[in-house]
């Protein structure tokens, strides 16, 4: 199976290496295709228990596990309206391992009976439905189907999957609100939703699930970050580009000794940056760009020992820009441009060390170029917000100095090769609470963006997230079954880099990325898989811990960048 193994800095998972021009679907057909879906599903979109003794079968299996795959398996055939690489033409026959995508191995509690392990079909553009047979699929462990054409929901069915690790559905064209269904999956640890049309409330449960990776960037959450946020073990966790409002919970100190990168960039999120955040020790890339947080950076982050990637660009921040900060020990890039600050150590204009990239553009810096008009600058900072008695951390000004982004769902790439997918190859770990919990290694966060990417990358170095385009799923270790073959595709990463349990250390913004071409004019969709209905690429950029992750041994990818804006076709 292939499971992505590792993970460029976050920052680096919002921007994809590469773009390949691809048909998109047109609203009309994606709306057919979500209909298509309502029409086939069962029972409210669930399987009863003895569905597949209802189907008659004039085919011997090995064994019945393997008959319900055929049954799953075929269901999904028919639900697909395009294959232009033609990934799903040799699904015929009862030999399930041997087709395109499907990967299997031993079972678990019986060794010597053979299963599907896993499903990889990432980067293969094709446009289609998820039935409600796939929930027969018991015994996969991972489910990577980033950068396709995917429309519609992700069945209740899928909560018999419970031995899944590993789901990828990042960069498809999947609606409705946030999918509780996998809050039920008792192994998963790696989520990632990034680049879909998602909307409505994070639910409090998401944070308290046992997540390794969640990466929920370029949809269309609205809704405030749930106080849970500190109960979650998650080592690197992307929300940038949404809609979210609000402040950041002062729970986030309870994180301290899992979590490794975060990204908030690009929401509506106000108030103070709550102190806690210093308790992070372990953090290495903070990214709460493009928001409207006020007050002055709290003195708590002076602890802040590993950060490497510091942006609070596009605030509404006032006060001094302490040597504490920039002089931590292992700060690469600090960007603070754009705010109201109004002095800075000496350290901070003149770093001694070359290697140190900061931004101090758009502030209230005397003696200093590139800054805002006095009169823009004393309303603000004639009043300063004084964070140890606003509730939240402080009123909200209005409106953020910045232009606000409209995330939205990146466009698909086309992928090299069949079997380069993006995601890395996991070996089959023992699925469940029993099962070790191996270097996951996970997207960076590292390029975010939050418009359709231009021809050149933003000259601030912040880091991005990467975009659907190229995705890479953490790899996963799994004692059963054995891991697929690794991609060898170098271009197939996830929008954030590579990502261990903890992820990596993340290290400066990944370097620019052609802007993806115009997008063609999808043909008229059809029941049949002969005319490719494929979405044009279209991100922004986002911090490097949300870059794409090469695929690597064993590795799977998913789509990388992230986008906050809409690209002129819907991207797929």
């Amino acid at each position: 199976m292939k499971i992505a193994s590792s993970f460029s800095p976050l920052y680096v998972l919002l921007f994809s290496s590469l773009w390949h021009l691809s048909l998109s679907l047109s609203d009309f057909e994606v709306s057919a295709i979500a209909h298509r879906q309502l029409l086939s599903l069962k029972q409210n979109d669930d399987l009863t228990h003895d569905f597949e003794y209802s189907i008659k079968l004039n085919i011997t299996f090995a064994n019945n596990r393997l008959k319900r795959a055929y049954i799953a398996l075929q269901a999904w055939k028919k639900a697909i309206y395009s294959d232009p690489f033609n990934s799903t033409t040799n699904w015929v026959g009862c030999d399930v391992c041997a087709y395109n995508g499907v990967f299997c191995a031993e079972a678990l509690d019986v060794p010597k009976q053979t299963v599907v392990a896993g499903i990889d079909l990432n980067h293969d553009d094709i446009a289609g439905f998820l039935p409600v047979e796939l929930g027969l699929l018991t015994e996969i462990s991972l489910f990577h189907i980033n950068s396709n054409r995917f429309c519609g929901i992700i069945p209740k069915s899928f909560s018999k999957l419970a031995l899944l690790y590993e789901l990828d559905v990042s960069n498809n064209r999947f609606v409705g609100s946030f999918p509780t269904v996998v809050l039920s999956l008792p192994s998963l640890r790696y989520l990632d939703l990034r680049y879909n049309n998602f909307e409505g409330k994070l639910p409090d449960g998401l944070f308290r699930k046992e997540l390794d990776a969640l990466f929920l960037n370029n949809n269309r959450f609205t809704s405030t970050i749930p106080e849970t946020l500190g109960s979650s073990p998650a080592s690197v966790v992307v929300v940038a580009n949404n809609n979210l409002t609000g402040c950041i919970p002062c729970s986030i100190g309870n994180m301290a000794n899992t979590l490794n990168e975060i990204i908030f960039l690009n929401n509506n999120l106000s108030g103070c940056l709550p102190s806690e955040i210093g308790k992070l020790g372990k953090l290495t890339v903070l990214d709460v760009s493009s928001n409207t947080f006020t007050g002055a950076l709290p003195k708590s982050f002076k602890d802040l020992g590993k950060l490497e990637v510091f942006d609070v660009s596009h605030n509404i921040l006032t006060g001094f820009v302490p040597e504490s900060i920039c002089g931590l020990p292992n700060l690469e890039n600090f960007t603070f441009s754009y705010n109201y600050f109004n002095g800075e150590a000496p350290v901070c204009q003149k770093p001694s060390r070359k290697d140190f990239i900061r931004d101090d553009t758009g502030n209230c810096l005397p003696d200093r170029q590139k800054q805002k008009p006095q009169k823009t600058c004393h309303p603000i900072v004639s009043k300063p917000v004084d964070c140890s008695k606003a509730k939240c951390g402080g009123p909200s000004l209005g409106h953020s100095p910045a232009t606000k982004l409209h995330p939205h769902p990146s466009p698909i790439h086309k992928k090299s090769q069949h079997q380069d997918h993006h995601h890395h190859h996991h070996h089959h770990q023992s699925h469940h609470r029993h099962h070790h919990h191996q270097d996951h290694h996970r997207p960076p966060l590292s390029h975010i963006q939050s418009q359709p990417p231009s021809s050149s990358p933003p000259t601030t170095p912040k880091a991005q997230l990467p975009s659907p385009m190229q995705v890479s799923s953490p790899p996963i270790t799994v004692t059963t079954p054995p891991a697929p073959t690794p991609s060898s595709d170098p271009h197939e990463e996830a929008p954030y880099g590579h990502m261990k349990s903890p992820p990596p250390a993340v290290h400066s913004p990944p370097q620019a990325i052609q802007s993806p071409p115009s997008a063609a004019q999808s043909p008229p969709l059809q029941t049949q898989s002969s005319s490719p209905l494929q979405s044009p690429p279209s991100s922004q950029s986002l911090p490097s811990a949300a870059q794409p992750i090469s695929s690597q041994t064993p590795s799977t990818q998913s789509p990388s960048p992230v986008q906050s804006q809409p690209s002129s076709q819907s991207p797929l």
